[in-house]
Formats: structure tokens, C-alpha cells, sequence
């Protein structure tokens, strides 16, 4: 039976997509730690790894987009639920260092294609509901991300004092809620309806220019983002001088105002619209880094951590979903890219400057491009504004059912 679109169903698969991607990145993350010190990494060796799966998820986000348009979002989003199913227990498992490379490239391809793919899905099943639902389908990322992050933290006690052990316990957990997943989205997750990018005349269109704005913005939340996943904590411990495990409630109002937000950014969307919204993430973010780098007191800090969570956390989930909607898969991986790269490189560029000019002073630089968004957003659908795709890609979208 083939699921609806609009149907509960298929926002279901949709959610379950995000929570497992979330879930894998969590898992990853929290292993880092014992996986550099099990292989006693260098700096550059671990600064290499990250490269290594970074480069394999942008070079698979031009595919996947590509592939989501041409075969549907949903056989893309599945296949990729079995190639991070193996590289999350390959990363767990790795017995040397070229393995645990070829686990993290394997990730960088799933990782890559299912962002894409199941943002692609996500867009068409918000376009046959009544009301907007991205922001929570990126809630549930960050759901899921909180989850495979603590999973580790979880199990540790059983395996102390050897960290490893449970590694391996949460990568082998992680993989085996892959293979439900997998069995799960394949009877639920809907067909999508198939972009060719062809105009009346048949030649292929190109991509919309908006496509490229909405990469400007991802360039800019995806440094925002980046900078306080590395730099919150260690920001609030040497400004407000206090301890370490004090100074990690820095990336804890992070993370825990992103998702708040992301859970109730679709009622917000619908009462005020996308690009509202999007302004007011914007500076949101920007205020927030205006105050940790201005501020010093603990209370000051943690405040404007949190404004920098509950801002970009509005962000994301508004340009993915207009970036489906107006250009399709072949767009949304243009937009994806830009952010996920800048997201990538934000711990180095944020890193030479913090060594250049210091911490406090290097926020302000987020805060520069953040504000910016107030000019950009403009290009988003206001209050009752309805996004529709471009005529080019509108005219050539099928189904691939009929």
C-alpha cells in the first residue's frame, strides 16, 4: 500500500529519518574522545579524519541531490540507512587506524546523502500538510543527537575503567536501531514525486539564483553553529574563570534553547511566516554574540549562549525548506553544502582567530554574518505567503506513481 505524502504515516518516516541521522552523529561525537586516545591521534591526524568525512559528505550531498530528483528522495534516504548502520559499528569496532579512516569516510557518505534525501522528503511532505513541519523534523535531529550523545555517557559505568568497551556497546546499539529503522522506513516512508529541472522546450533549467542566497545564509548559521559547538564551553570557562565542567552549561544552553526552538518553530512559522522568523533567528543569534563578547559574569555568558541557540535554531530548518521547495534535491544539496562546509571549517577559521586576536573578541565575527541574515532573509516568503517552486522545476515534476 502506498503511503500518502500527506498522510501521518509519511511524516512519521520523515521523523524517524531525522532521529536515526541525529542518533549516528551523537554516537559518533561522544567517541571521539576515547577513539583519539585509543589511537593516540595527533591534532592533524584527527584534524585529517574530520577532513576525510567531511569531503565524503559534500562529495555525496551533489549526488544525493541529484539522485532524489531523478529516483525519489525516499530510495536515496534508504540506501543510505544501511551505509551508516555499517560505518557507525565499523567506527566502534575499527582495529587500526586505516580502518577507523574508512569508518569515518563511509560515514561521511551516509551522513551526506540522508541530510539531503531526507530534507528533500521532508520538504514534499510539508508541502501536502496544511501546516509547516520542518522545524520539527529538525527537532527530532536534535532529539536524536542529544540522545546518541548521552548513550555513551549511559553505559560508561558499566565498562569502567575502560572506556572502549563502551564504545563499542553504543556504536553497536546505534547500529542495531539502523536495522529497525531501515525495516520501519521501508514500509512507511512515502514516494516522492521526481524533479527532471526541464523547461517547456526541454532543455535543462539551471539552478535557481535564490539557491545561492539561501547558500549565503546557510554559510552564515553554519559558521554560528559550528563556533558554538567547539567554543561555548571553552569560551565560558576562560572568560567567567571557572571550572571545565561549569563552563561546559555554555554548549548546554546551546543545545537544549536549539531544540525548545526547533520543537515550536513551526507554530511560529505559521503565525508570523518564514521570513519573520528567519530575521528574528538571525538577530536573535547575533545579540547573543554581541553579549559573550562583551560580557564576562557567568549569568551574562550563559544568557547569550542561549540566545545564540534559540536564534540559530530557528534558522536551518526555514532555508532547507525553502531551498526544497523552489529548487528541488539539485538545490537543497547547493544550500546544504554551503552550510555543512562552513560548519566544517569554522573550528579552524574560528580557531586562527582566537589564537590571533582571542576568544572573546572572535565573537564578534559570528555576530557580524548573523546579522546579516536581516538583509538576506528578505528573499523568504512572508506571513501567508505560500513557497512555491520555480516555473522550470513546477513544470517538470512527476509522479512517479501515475
Amino acid at each position: 500500500m502506498r503511503t500518502s505524502l500527506g498522510s501521518w504515516q509519511a511524516s512519521a518516516a520523515v521523523v524517524l529519518l531525522f532521529g536515526f541521522n541525529g542518533l549516528v552523529v551523537g554516537s559518533y561525537a561522544a567517541s571521539i574522545p576515547t577513539l583519539t586516545a585509543r589511537f593516540g591521534l595527533a591534532p592533524w591526524q584527527l584534524s585529517m579524519l574530520f577532513v576525510c568525512m567531511g569531503l565524503a559528505a559534500i562529495a555525496s550531498m551533489q549526488v544525493a541531490g541529484r539522485l532524489s530528483d531523478r529516483l525519489g528522495a525516499r530510495r536515496v534516504a534508504l540506501a543510505m540507512i544501511p551505509v551508516l548502520v555499517v560505518a557507525i559499528l565499523a567506527l566502534g569496532l575499527a582495529p587500526t587506524l586505516p580502518a577507523l579512516f574508512g569508518a569515518a569516510i563511509l560515514l561521511g557518505v551516509g551522513n551526506g546523502g540522508i541530510d539531503v534525501s531526507m530534507n528533500a522528503m521532508g520538504v514534499q511532505v510539508e508541502q501536502h500538510r496544511a501546516k509547516p513541519i520542518m522545524s520539527f523534523f529538525h527537532g527530532m535531529w536534535s532529539v536524536g543527537n542529544l540522545i546518541g550523545a548521552t548513550l555513551l555517557v549511559a553505559l560508561a559505568p558499566l565498562f569502567a575503567p575502560d572506556p572502549q568497551p563502551a564504545v563499542v556497546a553504543a556504536t553497536s546499539v546505534t547500529s542495531g536501531l539502523g536495522v529497525a529503522a531501515f525495516l520501519i522506513a521501508w514500509r512507511i516512508a512515502p514516494e516522492t514525486t521526481l524533479v527532471t529541472h526541464t523547461d517547456s522546450t526541454g532543455a535543462r533549467s539551471p539552478i535557481p539564483p535564490a539557491a545561492y542566497l539561501l547558500g549565503l545564509m546557510a554559510i552564515a548559521f553554519g559558521l554560528g553553529e559550528g563556533t558554538a559547538n567547539d567554543w561555548s564551553g571553552l569560551h565560558v570557562t576562560e572568560i567567567a574563570g571557572v571550572d571545565p565542567t561549569t563552563g561546559a552549561l555554555g554548549y548546554t544552553c546551546v543545545v537544549a534553547f536549539m531544540v525548545v526552538i526547533r520543537l515550536l518553530g513551526d507554530f511560529l512559522v505559521a503565525r508570523f511566516g518564514r521570513r519573520a522568523v528567519t530575521m528574528f533567528g538571525g538577530a536573535c543569534s547575533a545579540l547573543g554574540y554581541l553579549l559573550v563578547a562583551v560580557g564576562s559574569g557567568l549569568p551574562i555568558l550563559l544568557l547569550g549562549w542561549s540566545l545564540v541557540g534559540l536564534g540559530i535554531g530557528m534558522i536551518a530548518p526555514q532555508v532547507y525548506a525553502v531551498a526544497g521547495h523552489t529548487a528541488g534535491g539539485r538545490g537543497l544539496a547547493v544550500v546544504v553544502t554551503f552550510g555543512y562546509a562552513t560548519f566544517l571549517m569554522a573550528p579552524a577559521l574560528i580557531g586562527w582567530l582566537v589564537g590571533t586576536i582571542g576568544i572573546q573578541k572572535t565573537m564578534f565575527v559570528p555576530a557580524l554574518l548573523l546579522s546579516g541574515l536581516l538583509l538576506v532573509a528578505r528573499i523568504m516568503p512572508g506571513r501567508g505567503e505560500s513557497v512555491v517552486p520555480t516555473a522550470e522545476a513546477e513544470a517538470s515534476w512527476t509522479d512517479p506513481a501515475a
